[in-house]
């Protein structure tokens, strides 16, 4: 067998650069926008983010620290999850600036607030897919002993889906080809996927 580096996380991992986000990886981006009690937009991205149900659809992101994106969807409960393509790359790590809470990230990055159909909080007009979402718990984790950390996961519904006309081939979702991007490892990795990643395997009968 191939010999392993072998480490307990509470120990430290002994590497250049904490291998754990790299393993589990690529992933979705949660490039998430709240509106603040005072009416002040908020536009963040998050690399811990994925879907959790069908039906209802429900959608969470973590946030490391009890940023504004928490407070804002605890004050508000609204939040709307937006894609994060190739295109919007640079766009979106902008929005990743570690800045006060008085500042509008669509304005810093130059995106366009859209109305929303359900929900207040706006959703980005360039991005091809949005969800507008209720929330439907936050959770703050806790390590295996039950000692609280300061990690917050927010959940919430989908109630409202905005798709581009142009991303539905035959009424199916064009994942190939909807330029996606996702966090890798790193300090600094990202991936796009295209058609050239697709393959097909349907389940066993």
């Amino acid at each position: 067998m191939d010999a392993t580096h072998f480490y307990e996380p509470s120990q430290g991992h002994g590497l250049p650069h904490d291998p754990f986000n790299a393993i589990v990886g690529p992933r979705p981006i949660g490039w998430i926008s709240t509106r603040a009690k005072d009416g002040v937009l908020n536009l963040a991205p998050y690399s811990f983010f994925n879907a959790f149900n069908y039906l209802p659809p429900i959608v969470g992101f973590c946030s490391i620290g009890q940023k504004d994106s928490v407070r804002n969807v605890e004050a508000t409960g609204e939040f709307v999850w937006n894609l994060v393509t190739r295109p919007l790359a640079e766009q979106m790590n902008q929005t990743c600036a570690h800045v006060p809470p008085e500042v509008d990230e669509f304005a810093l990055a130059g995106l366009t607030p859209v109305a929303s159909r359900v929900v207040s909080v706006p959703r980005v007009q360039e991005s091809p897919v949005s969800f507008e979402c209720r929330l439907s718990q936050i959770v703050r984790l806790t390590s295996a002993a039950g000692v609280p950390i300061d990690s917050w996961l927010v959940l919430g519904e989908v109630v409202g889906v905005h798709i581009a006309q142009r991303l539905l081939k035959g009424g199916v979702y064009d994942t190939a080809n909807a330029g996606h991007i996702l966090r890798g490892g790193g300090p600094a990795d990202y991936f796009s996927i295209g058609p050239e990643q697709l393959f097909q395997m349907h389940r066993p009968r």
